[in-house]
């Protein structure tokens, strides 16, 4: 061997040392990482999914999903970077990374193929609905009273299974028509989403509308991709620490106009 040759492999030999140290440090990089090196965490929210996130009057999207991101952001030491999303390209911008976390994640089997889920910290559930001086504290109470609800919706399905048989079930073909029938006098209760609900309980002062009780309960986590283990420990600590402090409770009265229930945190 030459010692052109002799050299020209030793410099081989250094060029595949550094790259493969640069693959291993590539390999141990994760979102925690990049989110330090940005200075920011970039989070998918919907813009348009009131109260938990919504244009406010100065154009800047505010909610309950909002608090619990920037609580996030705070916890990491980094800006909040909200990123607007859809139902239906919110997973492939999580694992494309052109956001680090999804807001308002409902769990299912199928997704958990997909991505990782934290720990749930946001109250998801369907509720009955009615006026304070109305008596309705369980399924048995529905009996012979007049109740709205969205036709073919899952607040359908678990009213018709719930209710008796001489509940009067009166289904309309959207929210705002189930809305307008229980405010007008129409039916006595609805059967809504605490989403849908939240609005009408802050509205509605003449009526005093109140939670009677809950027909299911489902959460929504936060989502993240698979192997991020730092990012999901950072998440949810995050969040235990909204609980502990009273912070997310807060949250829950301001924009869910209810106190939150840590049971309605449970799958």
């Amino acid at each position: 061997m030459t010692l052109r040759n002799a050299v020209k492999y030793a410099f081989a030999a250094v060029m595949m040392l550094g790259s493969a140290g640069l693959a291993s440090q590539a390999a141990k990089a994760d979102a925690i990482d990049d989110i330090t090196k940005a200075g920011a965490i970039n989070v998918g929210i919907f813009s348009d999914f009131p109260p938990f996130s919504s244009a406010s009057a100065d154009m800047s999207i505010k909610g309950y999903d909002v608090d619990v991101a920037q609580a996030i952001a705070d916890s990491l030491k980094v800006k909040l970077n909200l990123v607007s999303v859809t139902g239906q390209n919110r997973i492939p911008y999580l694992t494309d990374k052109r956001v680090d976390i999804l807001m308002s994640v409902g769990y299912s089997k199928e997704r958990e193929q997909v991505i990782d889920f934290a720990a749930a910290y946001a109250p998801y559930y369907i509720a009955v609905i009615g006026p304070a001086a109305l008596a309705v504290k369980g399924k048995d109470d529905l009996a012979d009273k007049s109740i709205a609800v969205n036709r073919g919706t899952l607040e359908d399905t678990s009213l018709t299974q719930a209710a008796p048989s001489s509940a009067d079930i009166r289904r309309f073909d959207n929210y705002n028509a189930v809305i307008q029938a229980f405010i007008s006098g129409q039916t006595q209760l609805m059967v809504v989403g605490n989403d849908v609900g939240a609005q009408v309980l802050a509205k509605q002062d003449a009526l005093k509308p109140e939670q009677k009780f809950q027909l299911l309960t489902s959460p929504s986590h936060i989502g993240l991709n698979k192997n991020e283990d730092r990012l999901k420990k950072a998440v949810n600590d995050a969040v235990a620490k909204m609980l502990a402090d009273g912070k997310l409770d807060e949250s829950s009265k301001a924009w869910l106009k209810t106190p939150l229930n840590p049971d309605n945190l449970k799958d």
